[in-house]
């Protein structure tokens, strides 16, 4: 079984997780990489684990260009019931046209197509049945800190032959609020140890997942490039950052207390402390995102 999120978290992180990938892939030519992924295939074949709503679908597409299919994998038959309304409300910004039907999804862009397909499977236990021999790009957002290294493990040595790896938007432990709190280092310090609580795949990588992702990958022959794809928050009450920082202080404190339930009075004071400051907070969160390729990037 593995960790739910509700779409309107996911919704609501969506916004910063664009302008995080788009600020950490500045210099990063996708296109270009994908071509080389796909050889002489004439469809780039993508797999999206932990697909959510299709955010990571929505974030890639349009700079992978080309023809694609993509299987978005998830648990949460909720969220994989939601793509098609999701990918029909951001189409028309996207300059896309959206086709449903009891065969699967057809977007068309400007320079590029995709084909998209669900599937529903526990990926805690079930990675064997994904079709990492056809793929060409296995990829995911915010998962890797969700696991464990056992399961990493698993899942690089099941797709050891996948030409590309592109994990987004895991956090690293950096946490930095200004103006600072007295109790922020060790509301940050129960938080850190909470992500490291198993979430469905066994102890949780939590901070440590982007460096072992990298070392593992490196160990199986690919070339790895890090790029930080930080959230940074500049809350103002009534607008999505201030409901955004208003979700995190609300999940840490949440954290916090599970993590130190002796410690629940000092921590609902700190919350209500940040509740208060919201207006006048700035909150980066540290996020670190991977691509890993078995040639060297241009």
């Amino acid at each position: 079984m593995q960790t739910a999120f509700s779409k309107d978290w996911l919704a609501l992180r969506e916004p910063f997780d664009q302008a995080a990938r788009a600020a950490a892939w500045q210099g990063v030519d996708l296109a270009a990489a994908a071509r080389a992924w796909r050889g002489d295939a004439a469809t780039l074949q993508v797999i999206d684990l932990a697909c959510g709503s299709g955010a990571n679908l929505r974030a890639l597409a349009p700079r992978l260009l080309g023809p694609q299919r993509w299987t978005l994998v998830d648990h949460d038959p909720a969220l994989l019931a939601a793509v098609p309304a999701a990918l029909q409300a951001w189409a028309p910004g996207a300059g896309c046209h959206v086709q449903a039907g009891p065969s699967g999804i057809h977007l068309q862009g400007a320079a590029w197509s995709a084909e998209v397909h669900l599937q529903s499977c526990d990926l805690a236990t079930g990675c064997e049945q994904l079709p990492m021999a056809q793929a060409h790009l296995v990829t995911a957002s915010a998962l890797l800190d969700l696991v464990s290294a056992p399961w990493l493990d698993s899942l690089l040595a099941h797709g050891r032959d996948v030409p590309a790896w592109l994990f987004a938007l895991s956090v690293d432990g950096r946490i930095d609020w200004a103006p600072g709190d007295p109790d922020d280092g060790w509301i940050d310090d129960l938080f850190r140890a909470h992500q490291s609580r198993d979430k469905g795949f066994g102890p949780a990588l939590g901070a440590a997942a982007p460096a072992r992702a990298a070392q593992r990958l490196q160990a199986l022959g690919c070339t790895v490039q890090s790029m930080p794809s930080d959230w940074s928050i500049a809350a103002e009450l009534g607008t999505a950052e201030g409901a955004l920082l208003l979700a995190l202080i609300d999940g840490m404190a949440q954290a916090a207390a599970e993590q130190e339930p002796s410690a629940r009075a000092r921590v609902a004071a700190w919350r209500q402390r940040r509740e208060v400051a919201v207006a006048s907070t700035r909150l980066t969160v540290g996020h670190v995102d991977l691509l890993a390729t078995r040639m060297p990037m241009a």
